[in-house]
């Protein structure tokens, strides 16, 4: 039913919660799981005002991204389901709507999203990738909330 589940990750506690969930459901429908990180270099100033800071700070963020790509898809090859990873350097645009291209092009049956389920002006502040996924997805999505009074 679910062959291909698309696991979004940022590093998180929510975005953890999201990828167990998925290895369990891909474990008992046999599925296989691609993660995904996306790195946005947009939101830093452009490389002409910082100089060598920019570079630097973006191959941190490189470097972030493939470290919880290596971790958590060793999770998943450790509990007996096929994994792979997919990093993207984007340079503007939403997080979701990387999320969804990828979704497509891979294709995937199935997105799995950690989510703080963050209500009123925090969420307006703040932005959600999920529920940005959730209104524009042309296939399923699960969403994982936070723990009940945790982050």
């Amino acid at each position: 039913m679910y062959r291909n589940i698309l696991v979004p990750i940022d590093g998180s506690d929510t975005a953890q919660r999201g990828l167990h969930e998925a290895i369990a459901l891909a474990k008992s429908l046999g599925s296989r799981i691609r993660l995904l990180h996306v790195i946005n270099e947009a939101p830093l100033l452009s490389p002409v005002a910082m100089g060598a800071s920019f570079d630097r700070i973006f191959e941190q963020m490189r470097n972030y991204g493939t470290s919880i790509l290596h971790v958590a898809e060793a999770a998943v090859r450790d509990s007996g389901v096929e994994a792979e990873t997919q990093l993207i350097e984007a340079n503007g645009g939403l997080a979701g709507e990387h999320i969804l291209r990828e979704a497509a092009s891979w294709p995937a049956h199935l997105i799995v999203c950690g989510t703080h389920g963050r209500r009123g002006v925090r969420r307006i502040v703040v932005g959600s990738d999920a529920e940005y996924v959730v209104r524009q997805s042309n296939v399923p999505v699960l969403l994982v909330r936070a723990r009940p009074g945790g982050r």
